[in-house]
């Protein structure tokens, strides 16, 4: 492995974050959920370059906390300092022979952008691994970076906290607590479950167990929503007075609407109408992309629910004079006695009611808190052609 891997100012930078062997962060976790929706891959992972292994601060579909750096993609970005990306390893010289390539889980597609810290060192990148070749574009490639630019300022976060910890500011220790809380249900609950569904996956691709598909995808589909029930009423009943985590850093508002869209890829594929999406140049924010992301999709889930499937649904981004992202739909609307009780915890409407929509009524609870933590403003208004929900974020310094 290269002199860069090893240097030892890299990794007592690398140490001094104190992430190695503990419980995953959420908020790091909550990251690679998003890339991998965004890139709709079964793996991705903050990956943390070690000096003899690669541990997962954050990852989603890897079954291992840490594998060694001989099978290690994310150990050469370490020294190039820039994004790597393969489409096949099964052609590339520098990985055919790798055992993850040749055998099990037969890794094809890599793409990865290296994390920073604020001296310059790589920590070790971000990445999104398939078992099948792929291309990818100039603009994913940028949407991988501000991911690890995201996965950054996180780490930096924990290690503030941490330290705070130290000097023995309760409100940090609150914090961290929380965090730790919250990282435990994901490791005791949710991480299970994913491996589970990791290898409910492998077998539904497996042709001689074809006959027993009708079993194992209806097993596969139940975990999945398990896992996104959990994530969901974490965030919908956070105390109301439990400190919210501030915006992060700059991140793209079009990145944002587009993860959340590709989210709500198997509700939108149901319509006969397509969303009218309507992005543009970048419109830069202070922001925590994942959890701005989970947001936005929240108010796009509530169109999507709540909109006949042959009526449209339109999805825009501005910036002047402040950044907006605006989801207007035709759909059945809210009674004008309801408006008023929307953003409160678990309120369901009449119609949700009576029509047995999915969801337990905290969707815009949790929109309106996480916009609220960006310094921004949710509005949601209702006429006899649909319902506007309007977010409006400063824009970034």
């Amino acid at each position: 492995m290269s002199d860069v891997v090893n240097d030892e100012a890299r990794l007592a930078a690398l140490r001094s974050y104190r992430v190695l062997d503990r419980p995953r962060p959420a908020v790091l976790d909550d990251l690679t959920r998003l890339a991998a929706t965004m890139f709709d891959t079964p793996i991705a992972a903050v990956s943390l370059v070690d000096r003899d292994r690669q541990w997962f601060a954050g990852s989603v579909g890897l079954p291992v906390p840490q594998t060694p750096l001989d099978v290690s993609f994310c150990a050469h970005v370490v020294p190039a300092r820039k994004p790597l990306i393969v489409p096949d390893a099964a052609l590339d010289p520098t990985f055919a022979g790798y055992a993850n390539v040749i055998g099990a889980p037969h890794l094809r597609f890599y793409a990865g952008a290296p994390v920073f810290d604020e001296a310059g060192h790589v920590l070790g990148t971000v990445c999104v691994v398939d078992d099948v070749t792929r291309e990818i574009g100039d603009r994913q490639i940028d949407a991988l970076t501000t991911f690890a630019g995201q996965a950054s300022m996180h780490l930096a976060a924990i290690r503030n906290r941490l330290q705070l910890a130290d000097l023995g500011d309760h409100l940090a220790r609150a914090a961290q607590r929380e965090e730790d809380l919250i990282a435990t249900i994901t490791h005791e609950l949710r991480t299970p479950v994913t491996t589970i569904q990791g290898f409910l996956e492998l077998l539904c691709d497996d042709e001689d167990l074809a006959p027993y598909r009708r079993l194992i995808e209806p097993i596969e589909r139940n975990g999945r929503r398990l896992v996104s029930m959990v994530d969901h009423i974490l965030a919908g009943t956070r105390p109301s007075d439990a400190p919210l985590p501030a915006p992060i850093g700059p991140a793209d508002l079009n990145t944002a609407v587009e993860t959340a869209v590709s989210a709500c890829r198997s509700l939108a594929a149901r319509r006969s109408e397509p969303i009218d999406v309507h992005t543009g140049p970048p419109v830069i924010v202070r922001a925590d992309l994942s959890r701005l992301s989970h947001a936005i999709e929240q108010l796009l889930r509530n169109a999507l629910l709540f909109t006949p499937e042959h009526r449209q649904i339109t999805v825009r981004v501005t910036a002047d004079p402040q950044p907006v992202v605006e989801i207007s739909d035709a759909g059945v609307g809210i009674p004008d006695d309801e408006l008023p009780y929307v953003f409160d915890r678990f309120y369901r409407g009449r119609h949700a009611r009576d029509q047995a929509v999915p969801g337990v009524g905290l969707g815009l609870t949790i929109a309106r808190a996480t916009i609220a933590a960006h310094l921004g403003e949710l509005t949601v208004t209702s006429d006899p052609h649909g319902v506007t929900a309007r977010v409006t974020l400063p824009a970034f310094d």
